[in-house]
């Protein structure tokens, strides 16, 4: 009677990453339990999670190929374009996220347009519009940029007002951290830089009071939702952010936080249910409106035992 935070299955989103063929089923060796799904396979995952109550899913996509200027990431016939038909057609209650970047597409792994070995800001944001209105055109109710490129959420709405999706929300990953916690997720989407790393664009972990001028612009440029990334080792950011913003408020609880757990819980050391909904009621504690998390499923589960 007394509980002051309460999780509920309406707060998380699962991510699920699509890759080309039928009927592929890869598990990520790095994050035990999830998987490179092709199209048919990821549209049966999503349909059994929706009955299990998954109201939210984020969507990243692995090409067939991928060229300099990450052609695959706003075509028609993309890997995630095509499988937001499918899902929007077979499972039309559920909300479909998508992850609007570069870096699963590019033959470089970064997350822009590249040369000479530097990331050029201006000309990636005309990429990364066109790749948030070409999912828009497939149905994705909101779409997620996350490449961390300054001026991103205004060329973003700019571009899908003049497409007519003006309903379609955004939310950013305002506050993106140069994390050593996202190596799982690079197997996953097959997404490791060439050369360097994404400092140069992601955010300094000492740093907080520029995690809100990040927040700031993003807010000011249109943003709907503000995420902020990782998730537990950054909740004072969290915190920060939920109280000097208006908006809903997301966190990513990012692959290798999951790994963590996952890895602590198979060697005996911790008791995997109990840890995971301790660390997500964490998360929302600190002020996420919104939970992305590849526990999603499993803590459904637990939360209705």
């Amino acid at each position: 009677m007394v509980r002051e935070t309460r999780l509920t299955r309406d707060d998380f989103v699962l991510p699920l990453f699509v890759c080309p063929g039928t009927g592929v089923r890869r598990e990520i060796s790095s994050m035990p339990g999830v998987f490179n799904l092709s199209i048919d396979e990821t549209t049966n995952d999503v349909s059994a999670a929706y009955d299990l109550g998954v109201r939210a899913i984020m969507l990243f996509g692995l090409p067939e190929s991928k060229d300099e200027l990450a052609s695959g990431a706003y075509a028609e016939d993309g890997i995630v374009q095509r499988a937001i038909r499918a899902i929007r057609q077979s499972v039309p209650g559920v909300l479909i996220m998508a992850d609007t970047c570069l870096c699963e597409y590019t033959s470089h792994g970064h997350c822009g347009v590249v040369r000479n070995h530097e990331v050029l800001n201006d000309e990636s944001l005309e990429l990364l519009a066109r790749t948030a209105v070409s999912q828009a055109a497939a149905g994705a109710d909101l779409v997620a940029p996350s490449a961390m490129m300054d001026g991103q959420v205004g060329a973003i709405r700019e571009a899908l007002d003049d497409a007519g999706f003006t309903d379609t929300a955004i939310m950013s990953y305002a506050v993106k951290y140069a994390s050593g916690l996202y190596g799982p997720f690079r197997e996953a989407a097959q997404s490791a830089p060439e050369f360097g790393d994404r400092r140069a664009y992601q955010m300094d972990p000492p740093n907080a009071r520029e995690a809100m001028r990040e927040a700031d612009l993003d807010a000011a440029e249109g943003a709907d939702v503000l995420m902020v990334k990782p998730a537990t080792i950054y909740l004072d950011v969290l915190r920060m952010v939920r109280e000097r913003f208006d908006l809903p408020t997301a966190a990513y609880h990012v692959s290798g936080e999951y790994a963590l757990i996952k890895a602590a819980a198979q060697n005996g050391w911790i008791d995997e249910q109990r840890v995971m909904l301790e660390t997500l009621t964490s998360i929302k504690r600190a002020g996420a409106d919104i939970i992305l998390t590849y526990y999603a499923r499993e803590a459904i589960r637990a939360l209705e035992q």
